[in-house]
């Protein structure tokens, strides 16, 4: 029997369902069978809110069929405190159910609904890890079994990368806290800030916990054709490439593996730990026939990158692979990302060019001496590639340089301007006499003397520099290093300039309405300084991108002078992982 209407159970707390509730369902029983407009029973709504457990006892004491009633999606109400993450109703249910399956119901019931996705499967969905990890534990056999999509459990998990999300960033005091604070929900405060960061955690704990055991136990990856070692470099357009060498060439169909999904989401974490059980897995390729640091390239998750590359004998097998069209790795920079949600990237077009720049350089170093020189199906070489896809952000790049120097020039020649000015106006001015100033004995005369001094040297030396970015012929590869080295110097002159002017101006101040008592200079020193907070704190966000881009820089020169030795890790006992052909296979071409 249908009806349209949301049972007061799902609003209710507990006190209130124990007080009205349950005596209400001991005179009204035969209503327990009723359902909504959507099919839920009051059951499924029961299973809601962690406070009914006891309702939800008297009402299966009362309607045993409730539990195994589903509504239009298919879901039972197991399935449905699943999808809502509500952990202690769940085990109640868990334990009606095991009875109920020892009575005869067939368990599947339970576990699956119409689209074929699982109680795991919504649980992971939902960020629910710590019952994901309950499910496994309960019912491991789900760890492999597949939703409508064919996606299993770790590759719903894999393209989650929110899940490993600390979220506090770079910032110092988020990172202390969520470093020293207790996971445990026991251990809750009323301090939001804090409780967003422990919440953070837990879920990031929980996550990779979730992601270890379905990494053990997800087996899925076997089934995984990888490609076959048939493809020919071609080095000009007028060799003729053989289609026979691309028939033996066997590429998966269907969703891509739970290493390449984490890949691409950039769930770093994930693919540490299929490398750690399942070294053979980095052979694994998708429907394109691209391998791992393809995927890595395109979408550039430099983590995934640096992390493969540390592996000498994981290079070795991947850096000289070319897809389906021809690509080699540095073909993969230019390839353009059509099937991912696009991300707010607050970068320039300058920094963004800048990066691109510094990695096509990184991957070529990676690349073998044939996969450079590797032209694709359309004759094409990875230069050509890379040259036509940044034409139009190279003239972005320029005009957005060009407009952040000129607007940091007009800024450095007023305040050269300024403090030329006043080099000739001291603060309570000369003597008739003897042309000294009359204030040149106190303290802060010096201090005025010196600050507008600097704050002169400073602004002409950011307005010859922003000159000389002016000026420039803007090549592509001026873009990776010299004009972003220039506008991090000109940028750091300029705030300077703009706080010895403050200085100068605060000196004065002390100077002509100095009423001799200390409060009152450091009132005027911190009023000084509040334009110079406001200027700084604007080009915080940029200047800490040019300065991460020097420190790479930086990092990279100490790299090439002294390089680190990278020690291989033990060899992978591929016999016990029940792949002793191909773990020979791998071994050998190492």
């Amino acid at each position: 029997m249908t009806r349209s209407f949301i049972w007061p159970v799902s609003i209710s707390v507990t006190t209130l369902l124990s007080r009205y509730f349950v005596p209400y369902l001991k005179s009204h029983f035969d209503k327990l069978t009723w359902v909504n407009s959507g099919g839920s029973t009051i059951l499924h709504e029961a299973s809601e809110n962690n406070g009914t457990v006891e309702a939800a006892r008297e009402m299966l004491l009362r309607a045993p069929s409730l539990l195994t009633m589903t509504n239009k999606r298919g879901e039972t109400a197991l399935f449905h405190a699943a999808r809502y993450g509500k952990t202690k109703i769940f085990r109640f249910l868990c334990e009606e159910v095991e009875r109920a399956v020892r009575k005869g119901a067939d368990l599947m019931t339970f576990l699956f609904r119409n689209d074929k996705a699982t109680i795991l499967h919504v649980a992971i969905l939902s960020q629910n890890f710590d019952l994901a990890i309950l499910i496994t534990d309960k019912y491991p056999r789900l760890i492999a079994e597949t939703d409508g999509n064919g996606m299993t459990s770790l590759q719903l998990l894999a393209v989650n990368p929110s899940a490993f999300d600390e979220g506090v960033g770079n910032n110092f005091l988020n990172r202390f806290i969520y470093n020293y604070i207790a996971t445990s929900p026991e251990r809750r405060t009323k301090v939001p800030i804090i409780e967003e960061i422990r919440y953070n955690k837990y879920k990031c704990v929980s996550a990779k916990r979730l992601a270890e055991i379905l990494v053990e136990n997800d087996k899925s990856w076997k089934a995984t054709k990888t490609r076959l070692d048939t493809s020919r470099t071609k080095f000009h357009k007028y060799e003729v490439t053989s289609t026979s060498t691309m028939e033996k060439t066997e590429f998966p169909s269907g969703p891509d593996t739970p290493l390449l999904l984490a890949t691409k989401f950039g769930c770093t974490y994930i693919v540490e730990k299929i490398l750690k059980y399942y070294p053979p897995a980095i052979e694994h390729i998708d429907e394109a026939g691209r391998n791992i640091l393809h995927v890595a390239i395109k979408y550039r998750r430099t983590n995934v990158i640096e992390y493969v590359s540390k592996v000498p004998h994981y290079l070795r097998r991947l850096r000289g692979k070319i897809d389906k069209k021809g690509y080699s790795l540095l073909h993969m920079l230019s390839v353009e990302v059509k099937d991912s949600k696009a991300e707010d990237d607050i970068r320039s077009p300058a920094l963004i060019l800048r990066d691109d720049l510094i990695l096509f350089e990184r991957i070529k170093k990676i690349c073998t001496t044939l996969a450079r020189q590797q032209i694709n199906y359309e004759n094409q070489t990875a230069e050509q590639m890379f040259l036509e896809k940044n034409k139009k952000l190279r003239v972005e790049a320029k005009e957005w340089m060009k407009l952040t120097a000129e607007n940091c020039s007009i800024v450095a020649v007023l305040i050269a301007t300024v403090a030329f000015a006043a080099a000739y106006t001291v603060p309570g001015g000369p003597n008739q006499n003897t042309g000294y100033p009359l204030l040149k004995n106190q303290p802060f005369f010096t201090v005025f003397a010196l600050a507008d001094a600097l704050s002169l040297t400073f602004s002409l030396t950011s307005v010859i520099i922003f000159l000389s970015i002016l000026t420039s012929s803007f090549r592509l590869n001026d873009f990776r290093d010299s004009l972003h080295n220039k506008l991090m110097l000109g940028l750091t002159v300029l705030i300077l300039a703009v706080s010895m002017m403050m200085v100068a101006f605060a000196a004065t101040l002390v100077l002509t309405i100095n009423s001799g008592k200390n409060w009152t200079s450091v009132f005027l020193y911190i009023i000084s300084f509040f334009p110079v907070s406001v200027f700084a704190f604007s080009y915080l966000r940029l200047y800490k991108l040019l300065l991460k881009a020097f420190t790479d820089k930086v990092w990279v020169l100490k790299e090439a002078v002294f390089p680190t030795r990278v020690v291989a890790p033990p060899q992978a006992d591929f016999t016990r992982l029940g792949y002793q052909a191909l773990g020979t296979t791998f071994v050998n071409s190492c």
